[in-house]
């Protein structure tokens, strides 16, 4: 593709594609390049280097989290929304996590979203350090369940990659499952029957957390 021809959303749509199959080691401009049809240099043109585009591509995903207003929808709905869709955003992109280890990951569409989180909690009667608490807390809480989530995608994939990959799996869940067994509560919860309880976590974590940012609302009252 000539370098007239490139745009930068162009080169971050293809940049996010990428790092979405391959992960952070997987981008590289002469990739990207191949992928759009364009020469490396070409693709320098529209961005700074790889750290830049990286920053570009993690802020562009942002995005893909639903900003619902308090006003209408309810604090308590618009919360939800905005946890599960951050759930679902950084599960389609395991690369993000890591990514914020190595980058400053903060532009225009992260900030929208942290400001209007903050709006969403304040609208539950929080004051505003109580906002900032329930925010990062219900951050933590997503953020855990989806960087498991990805790891457990991230190692079966690999797994899954070798010639007797199918058997190396059903190896090791064996493995995981044995050591579970020698413990009371963990063999509990190994067990079919209890399996399907899991499937919810974040439902019913989120749940939790929001019954405990509304108890504190009522209980301090409406803001002055």
């Amino acid at each position: 593709m000539p370098r007239d021809t490139l745009t930068r959303p162009l080169i971050v749509g293809a940049a996010i594609e990428l790092l979405d199959v391959e992960g952070l080691t997987g981008l590289t401009m002469r990739r990207l390049g191949g992928k759009l049809g364009a020469v490396p240099t070409a693709v320098y043109w529209h961005v700074g280097g790889r750290d830049e585009l990286i920053a570009l591509a993690a802020d562009e995903v942002w995005a893909e989290v639903g900003l619902p207003g308090p006003a209408e929808h309810g604090w308590r709905p618009a919360a939800t929304t905005m946890a599960t869709d951050l759930y679902s955003m950084i599960t389609r992109h395991p690369w993000l996590v890591p990514a914020m280890s190595n980058h400053l990951l903060y532009g225009p569409g992260k900030a929208r979203h942290d400001d209007h989180l903050l709006a969403v909690y304040e609208a539950a009667g929080l004051t505003s350090d109580g906002a900032d608490e329930a925010s990062t807390t219900v951050f933590a809480f997503v953020l855990g369940l989806a960087v498991g989530a990805t790891a457990e995608t991230a190692w079966r994939a690999r797994l899954r990659r070798a010639d007797d990959g199918d058997q190396r799996l059903a190896e090791a869940m064996a493995q995981v499952s044995e050591i579970a067994r020698q413990f009371p509560r963990l063999r509990s919860r190994a067990a079919p029957e209890a399996a399907a309880h899991h499937d919810d976590r974040l439902t019913a974590g989120l749940a939790r957390i929001l019954d405990g940012i509304e108890a504190e609302s009522r209980a301090s009252g409406p803001r002055p």
